[in-house]
């Protein structure tokens, strides 16, 4: 497997606080040497590699420009299978259905960590994105603070997950209630799908409801639904206890 380079501070902060044995190496900026100095203090004590590089060989190790002066090479994180005889207990579960753009599972996964929640369930298989480099870069650090899980069967995952979850899935749909109706009396696995598509039809009949985003219209002019890591945010604000 091909090894993570994660790149920002808060990322690589994140980094180093959640998995610090996994970092193979290290490499920054002079703008970044304070914010470097502990991690390398780090590596040292294991022998592992360092270097303070210009900006330019900072883009050439991390593959892009937008390198926030400082760069981890770590281990691959490995996203283990969902154990469905072991189901993480959290009061949401966040469940990924095709979404294929590395830029919003990390935006989803950012949005995730901010609101609290402690666990992602990442459908498998063609136009699925899994964590990757792009994907860390734009998540800053909240795939870090996410359990992370896989199923290369998602309708089968979540008739499993329904023994201690409502299964909800964010539609379009007008038969999808608003989420103010949603009952609460038991915890939510939220299923969020592509943007193109929605939530695939297997996926939508194994979940015992839908919920919708409802905007607000001005005149003629309307917009069919939000980018789905703006939904994510909206929906995650929504079922989250922010006076927690």
């Amino acid at each position: 497997m091909k090894a993570d380079t994660i790149c920002g501070a808060n990322a690589v902060s994140a980094l180093f606080a959640a998995r610090p044995d996994q970092v193979l190496r290290l490499f920054h900026s002079a703008a970044q040497k304070r914010l470097a100095g502990p991690f390398c203090a780090k590596l040292a004590e294991t022998h592992r590699p360092y270097r303070m590089l210009e900006d330019e060989d900072l883009a050439k190790v991390a593959g892009t420009k937008h390198h926030g002066g400082i760069v981890a090479v770590a281990k691959p994180r490995e996203v283990p299978i969902l154990d469905l005889r072991a189901l993480p207990r959290h009061p949401l579960l966040l469940v990924l259905d095709g979404i294929g753009n590395p830029h919003n599972l990390g935006a989803i996964a950012r949005s995730a960590a901010f609101f609290g929640v402690r666990a992602l369930l990442i459908g498998e298989g063609p136009g699925h994105a899994m964590p990757s480099d792009a994907a860390y870069r734009t998540a800053k650090g909240g795939l870090e603070l996410l359990e992370l899980y896989r199923s290369r069967d998602l309708p089968t995952a979540l008739a499993a997950l329904e023994r201690q979850y409502r299964t909800v899935a964010a539609s379009l749909a007008r038969e999808a209630m608003p989420l103010a109706s949603l009952p609460r009396d038991r915890p939510v696995a939220l299923v969020l799908g592509n943007e193109e598509r929605g939530v695939s039809d297997p996926v939508l009949a194994a979940c015992r409801r839908q919920v919708r985003i409802h905007g607000r219209h001005q005149g003629e002019l309307r917009m069919q639904s939000l980018n789905v890591a703006q939904s994510a945010a909206v929906l995650l604000h929504a079922l989250t206890d922010l006076s927690a």
